[in-house]
């Protein structure tokens, strides 16, 4: 019997060793998918809120920075531009394309819960079509800020968690929430006058969504 114990540790020793080496490199790349809700500045361009998705990919140079590029998408409709008189219904459309830099409160592997904020460059998109009639478009410079928090998945399902880093070598898997400034202003001119009237076509924007890690 004790001949049979011996074996069977020493069969899955080597076993053991290898589960815990799995994964004693740590993450490089995250990719966030996300949607949630867009409060413009400007109220004009859609109304108060309008649905906003979009997604992000990111390289961690270390453990607790990221670098990366975020696109989303968000659309509206109103009764036309502030300073701006049009008639009809219009389809307010954005697509912001964010270049940043985030810094994760990560200190360790299985940790519940991951404070994170950062910002960066914005590059806006958007297109104002009024019904039947003319098309305004074009794009704009500014930047943006967000913070949130994740919440750790791994530990309510381990067995995927493993599978899904022996297959694909996905490291983690988080729910996250978070909240996003964005400013990024455009020159329109006042109805009646020639004076130019500056409004952000960014906003606050609410937000959820899953971060995978690589």
């Amino acid at each position: 019997m004790k001949t049979i114990i011996v074996a069977a540790i020493l069969l899955l020793t080597p076993t053991v060793l290898l589960a815990s080496e799995a994964r004693s490199d740590r993450p490089h790349w995250s990719v966030e998918l996300k949607a949630g809700a867009l409060f413009p500045d400007t109220a004009g361009w859609g109304g108060s809120s309008v649905g906003e998705y979009g997604a992000a990919l990111a390289y961690k140079p270390f453990r607790q920075i990221e670098v990366g590029i975020e696109g989303s998408y968000s659309r509206g409709t109103g009764e036309g531009l502030q300073g701006q008189t049009t008639a009809g219904e219009v389809l307010f459309e954005r697509v912001p394309l964010n270049l940043f830099v985030l810094a994760r409160g990560v200190f360790d592997e299985n940790q519940w819960l991951v404070p994170y904020a950062g910002g960066g460059y914005t590059r806006m998109f958007y297109r104002a079509k009024v019904k039947d009639q003319s098309t305004t478009e074009g794009s704009v410079n500014g930047y943006h800020a967000r913070a949130g928090v994740q919440l750790l998945l791994d530990r309510l399902e381990p067995d995927t968690a493993q599978n899904l880093y022996l297959d694909f070598g996905m490291h983690h898997t988080y729910f996250f929430v978070e909240g996003r400034y964005t400013r990024a202003e455009v020159d329109t001119v006042a109805s009646g006058t020639i004076a130019s009237v500056s409004e952000n076509l960014g906003g606050i924007s609410c937000l959820g969504g899953f971060l995978f890690e690589f």
